[in-house]
């Protein structure tokens, strides 16, 4: 009988120990939202998630100008982007959010050669918005995403 109550405790133990080092997060269901503070070059960089069942379902990454014209519709942008940096917003925005998405916020966002600068900017809305689905805060989080 001690044998079986020593084996129950060990897999209860273990049990608890799997459940904390999960990374599972306690995301509240909603939409959220982190958008920049100011403009960089034109553009106002946001991040909106969605959460369903306590996890991250769907990511948007992406910029608008000061009219709400979206960063990666421009094709004017994006060819002279690419052919500059090798890269352009309709890529590394996509690469970005699917990392977040695959991460659940709990993995490490890598970069993309010619998007440094947005990945840094990135890196900072991510955290806010994960961090505004933990407290259930669906009001827009303004962040200062300035390097």
């Amino acid at each position: 009988m001690k044998q079986a109550a020593k084996m129950s405790l060990i897999l209860f133990l273990l049990t608890v120990l799997l459940t904390a080092c999960s990374g599972k997060q306690d995301l509240q269901d909603g939409y959220y939202t982190a958008q920049a503070l100011e403009f960089s070059h034109g553009w106002k960089e946001y991040v909106t998630i969605m959460v369903k069942g306590g996890s991250i379902v769907s990511v948007e990454y992406n910029a608008e100008n000061p009219s709400g014209f979206i960063k990666s519709w421009d094709n004017a942008y994006m060819q002279t982007m690419l052919h500059s940096n090798g890269t352009y917003p309709n890529e590394y925005t996509r690469y970005y959010a699917s990392q977040l998405l695959e991460g659940q916020g709990n993995g490490q966002i890598d970069a993309i050669t010619g998007a440094s600068s947005s990945h840094s900017s990135f890196e900072k809305l991510a955290a806010a918005v994960v961090e505004q689905a933990r407290k259930g805060i669906s009001d827009v989080v303004i962040v200062d995403t300035s390097h």
